[in-house]
């Protein structure tokens, strides 16, 4: 059975090593798993769409609220799904600061990127803009 969450946290240390060393190990991992998603980060704050099978996902999931590298991890969306939306990403990336603002302001009050203060699903259609928008790097 295949599921997509979809959760925000803080980066405890925004900086891009941290980053790439998120990007790094979910590249390294997922594919043996069979995990799917993009990662989406801005002024601290990452949005992650992750899919795959319903325990791997679980435990992934239960992995990151215990990753010193994240803070205020919120579960945004949960859902079986039929398939895949990201599946041509081991964890493809999305830097918000490169993203056309109108984008953004599209999604949430101000053009900035903020899943805590809108709904999952506002946040899962974002994500789907910027694939439709090809914003997202990082194919693999």
């Amino acid at each position: 059975m295949l599921v997509r969450l979809l959760y925000a946290s803080r980066a405890v240390d925004p900086r891009p090593e941290t980053i790439e060393s998120i990007l790094s190990q979910s590249r390294q991992f997922n594919p043996t798993c069979g995990i799917t998603g993009i990662l989406c980060y801005g002024g601290g704050i990452f949005l992650q769409a992750i899919e795959g099978g319903r325990n791997v996902v679980s435990d992934l999931y239960g992995h990151i609220q215990k990753d010193a590298r994240h803070k205020d991890v919120v579960l945004l969306h949960y859902e079986e799904i039929t398939e895949r939306r990201f599946g041509g990403w081991t964890m493809g990336q999305v830097d918000a600061a490169r993203v056309n603002t109108n984008i953004l302001l599209k999604y949430s009050e101000r053009a900035e990127l903020d899943p805590y203060s809108v709904s999952g699903k506002v946040s899962l259609a974002l994500l789907e803009e910027l694939m439709a928008t090809a914003s997202i790097i990082g194919r693999a």
